[in-house]
């Protein structure tokens, strides 16, 4: 199985503008929205990105290549990033650099005791802190050499892919809105597209219904409100 960090050396060495150049990293995420972030990250630090929407869709990635970074996203359609993430840190051999990332507040707790390399909370707008982020956890080898160039340039994903996830969303409400499993996937996804869009009346929203799910009170009022948050943005009354 090919390993990203034992052959970069080989292909392609990092430079101070592209200091990610020769790598391949992996995003387990399920927002498109949040994707199309990461693939600009990515993309600017000279990576090479593959993505994987679900856990069955990353295992079936990570059993044909082994990328030198994979960044998983802690709620996932078919199950919690966490178990992936666990997977991985005790397979041999070990991915190189293994990320956790979400918009949940808790979720750094539940990734690290998962054994994560290191966490990212959404939204990830920091190309140099990005960067900071995947070179602490790279051996030597993988790093450029010399003076590496910062840069505070911010990062803005195309909104076609924020429309994508809103779609998604009002999908999922308008067919298993009564499922508890599914609300609790809901908030988490609407609160980290939220959070990346800077829609601080849809993220509020998505905290109200997590929390009064988790502690057994009636979500209806917050489904709806959610449902008609979502149809003003896919209609064009709200800028996100």
């Amino acid at each position: 199985m090919p390993d990203d960090l034992e052959n970069i050396v080989m292909m392609q060495s990092p430079t101070s503008e592209r200091p990610l150049l020769g790598l391949t990293v992996l995003v387990v995420e399920d927002s498109r929205f949040a994707s199309e972030a990461m693939r600009l990250l990515c993309l600017r630090s000279g990576a090479r990105i593959r993505r994987a929407d679900s856990l069955k869709s990353a295992r079936r990635h990570l059993s044909v290549y082994r990328p030198a970074v994979v960044i998983i996203d802690l709620g996932l359609p078919d199950g919690s990033g966490a178990d992936l993430i666990a997977e991985l840190t005790h397979a041999s051999p070990r991915v190189g650099v293994i990320l956790g990332i979400s918009g949940d507040i808790g979720g750094e707790g539940v990734a690290r005791a998962a054994g994560v390399d290191d966490f990212l909370t959404k939204p990830i707008e920091s190309l140099s802190a990005f960067q900071r982020v995947v070179l602490t956890h790279l051996p030597t080898a993988a790093r450029p050499k010399g003076v590496r160039l910062v840069t505070d340039d911010a990062i803005s994903p195309d909104p076609i892919a924020l429309r994508d996830d809103l779609l998604h969303i009002s999908d999922v409400l308008t067919t298993s809105a009564e499922d508890d499993k599914v609300l609790a996937y809901v908030a988490q996804f609407l609160t980290g597209v939220a959070r990346i869009a800077h829609d601080n009346g849809l993220e509020a929203a998505a905290a109200s219904l997590d929390k009064h799910r988790r502690n057994g009170q009636a979500v209806g009022s917050d489904v709806a409100q959610i449902a008609g948050l979502v149809q003003e943005r896919l209609n064009g009354r709200k800028v996100v």
